[in-house]
């Protein structure tokens, strides 16, 4: 997708997994569809390299270093076509000589490189900015570059450098660049600087840029104040027009702030920018914008039980264009951390808001081997077409032949984001040594947290700031999570006892609809070892759940249910058990069909673990699935688990052994069966280095 009325295609069925485009005729010259057959086939390659380096020293002021690359880059094993365009050569050379020693110290330094055009690299040879600082643009033929210059250093006071850049390409390139840096320090006050000038040409453009970086920065007592200045004017011109390209723009960024502390303790810092952006408008740099941007960094209480750090940006950008309103942003984070009553007590609070823009995810899925997947196709509708909501969460490792890839996409919504979270531990275990209520307080454990992550669609100039609000109108994503946890015992096996309460909502903006997700559950844990051989346990939960999808109104259910399991163990050792279990599921679905579930399941499983890192365990269950409703359904495979009604067999074993410090292997075998079914085994080994 390239966006709207930028193609010549549109999507014929969304729904289908194997997308069929059809061709849309322009009318009057204008593009009518969203879609274009851009993207490439790539072939399998290779690279191969190998270094050689050097280094010679011939006196304590005199250091000379070299290296030599010799790369081998096949772009198509399937093809011997240029193969001799494959090996490529590059080499580096740096000089390095002390001119002057005793205050200062002056060093002259030159550095030599030459890449052939044919050399290619696993990592890359320069940084991120490179092109951009010389303004490449398809640059062709042998690469080198020299760079030669001078540095001042005064120990723990100020640096300078100055140094000369030429870079040239064979073919159709050729620049050089001047740079200065500096920092310098005098007592109190401190400059820092970063200039550089290019000058270039090429065989289609010539350019001519200046980049600018400096701040200034004066202490006094706990105190300090700042200015910086950033600007770029960047001026690249087509040698046949002679006019400005694309890439030409130009932006000067002026700072002012204000601090107090100490900045690596408790400090609080205020600052301000004004940026105004010149951009090419008719073939003339003119000015599109200018921002005023407003910020709070603060790390207001830091010791040994506290922290509390809050950060806020408040920008306004208004544009010259005055049919376009001004666009404000906020961003803000405020983190906390306290513990209290000698750690009885102990709490963490983040709080985020951020103004920015999400897509919509368009998505497709890709076959893979079986168990290298996540997802399965069950086609429901039996049209054998693969469509988008017939793909479910693969419950079987030989079902899971399918990934999820999401793909490109320039359709955008403006957005405000909110996020909080907190957490709350409370841990009376430090009164174990006191008498009458504390001490059986003593024996509980308490944890709660909370999260919320919103996504409100942005209009005009408003922020959202509460994080708790449905506006479900504006509503396009919503992650959140609640838990609570109470443990009796906790990490004991003594009438052990743990009581949890878990909430989710999940809503997510997807391209063919939302879709919305939310579950809850009570769950009850218990356990208690007896003659430290025979361990009883049990557990017990309450299951609500709920999808909802704006489009795919067969997957929607809405399940209500609970689950009852009995558990004994018996422990033959601290490294070998087995266990006998039995588990009793209802489940109801209170819409649609009206599906229901009764579920028994009786298994025994054992686990081994010998001194010598071998380790092995296994299952195996019985399942007796009574259900009433339709068995090829999205609900039905939800409530199934992935299951057949009837009786259904199930096992596995797992053999683990470490045969070196550095090597182990893992042997997996696992089935099942149902009554409509054939046996399925599955087994698989893994070998595991580590480096």
């Amino acid at each position: 997708m390239i966006g709207a009325k930028s193609g010549n295609y549109n999507l014929k069925n969304p729904a289908d997994l194997n997308k069929i485009f059809e061709y849309v005729a322009p009318i009057n010259g204008v593009l009518q569809g969203n879609y274009e057959p851009i993207v490439k086939l790539i072939a399998p390659t290779k690279i191969q390299i190998a270094t050689f380096l050097g280094k010679y020293n011939p006196s304590e002021k005199m250091n000379l270093d070299f290296e030599i690359g010799v790369s081998n880059n096949d772009k198509n094993l399937f093809s011997s076509k240029d193969d001799s365009e494959n090996k490529g050569l590059a080499g580096k050379l740096n000089f390095k000589q002390r001119l002057f020693s005793k205050k200062w110290t002056v060093d002259f330094f030159q550095n030599v490189q030459f890449i052939q055009k044919d050399f290619k690299t696993i990592e890359r040879l320069f940084t991120i900015e490179f092109d951009r600082d010389w303004n490449l643009v398809n640059p062709l033929g042998n690469q080198s570059l020299f760079i030669s210059g001078i540095s001042f250093l005064l120990p723990q006071k100020s640096t300078f450098t100055y140094q000369f850049e030429k870079l040239d390409f064979s073919e159709n390139f050729a620049g050089n660049r001047h740079v200065l840096i500096g920092n310098w320090k005098l007592r109190n006050l401190s400059f820092q600087n970063n200039t550089s000038y290019l000058n270039s040409d090429s065989n289609l453009y010539n350019s001519k840029f200046l980049r600018h970086q400096s701040q200034i920065r004066y202490h006094f007592k706990k105190n300090w104040i700042e200015n910086s200045l950033r600007l770029e004017d960047n001026q690249q011109k087509i040698k046949i027009t002679n006019q400005l390209s694309s890439i030409s723009q130009k932006f000067k960024e002026y700072g002012f702030l204000v601090g107090r502390g100490d900045s690596t303790k408790v400090f609080v810092e205020l600052g301000y920018l004004n940026r105004i952006n010149d951009s090419l408008q008719s073939g003339f740099l003119k000015r599109v914008n200018q921002s005023n941007s407003y910020f709070i960094k603060s790390k207001i209480i830091q010791n040994e039980k506290s922290d509390l750090s809050v950060f806020i940006n408040y920008r306004n950008l208004k544009f010259e264009d005055k049919n376009r309103p001004n666009e404000p942003s906020l961003n803000s984070r405020l983190l906390y951390n306290d513990r209290f009553l000698n750690q009885l007590i102990q709490i963490s609070t983040a709080y985020e808001n951020t103004s920015g823009a999400i897509a919509q995810q368009e998505f497709t899925y890709l076959e893979v081997d079986a168990g290298k997947g996540i997802y399965t196709w069950i086609d429901y509708n039996n049209n054998k077409i693969k469509e988008l909501e017939e793909f479910e969460v693969a419950k079987f490792a030989d079902q899971a032949k399918y990934v999820r890839l999401y793909l490109p996409n320039q359709v955008f919504l403006k957005t405000h984001q909110n996020k909080f979270s907190q957490s709350l531990t409370l841990s009376p275990i430090l009164w174990q040594n006191r008498k009458g209520i504390k001490k059986i307080l003593s024996y509980f454990y308490n944890q709660t947290s909370f999260l919320t992550e919103r996504k409100v669609e942005r209009n005009g100039s408003d922020f959202d700031f509460n994080p708790f609000s449905s506006n479900g109108k504006n509503l396009l994503g919503l992650n959140e999570n609640f838990r609570n946890s109470l443990f009796y015992n906790r990490g004991k096996q003594k009438h052990s006892i743990t009581y949890s309460y878990f909430s989710s909502k999940l809503k997510s903006l997807l391209s063919i609809g939302s879709q919305e997700n939310k579950n809850q559950s009570h769950q009850l844990q218990y356990a208690h070892l007896y003659q430290k051989t025979w361990l009883f346990g049990f557990s017990g939960k309450t299951i609500s759940s709920v999808l909802n999808s704006k489009n795919y109104g067969a997957k929607n259910y809405e399940l209500n249910g609970f689950q009852l399991a009995p558990k004994l163990s018996y422990l033959f050792n601290k490294n070998a058990s087995c266990d006998l279990f039995y588990e009793f599921q209802n489940k109801k679905n209170r819409i649609g069909d009206l599906e229901t579930l009764s579920q028994s399941r009786f298994g025994t499983s054992f686990n081994y673990a010998s001194e010598k890192q071998f380790t092995i365990n296994g299952e195996f269950s019985l399942f007796e699935n009574n259900f009433v409703g339709n068995e090829q359904s999205p609900v039905a495979y939800q409530m199934l688990e992935g299951l057949q009604p009837g009786k259904n067999l199930t096992w596995r074993l797992l053999v683990q052994k470490k045969l070196t410090d550095f090597l182990d292997i893992n042997l997996n075998y696992e089935g099942r069966k149902s009554e409509t079914s054939q046996t399925i085994h599955i087994g698989s080994v893994q070998l595991r280095a580590y480096f």
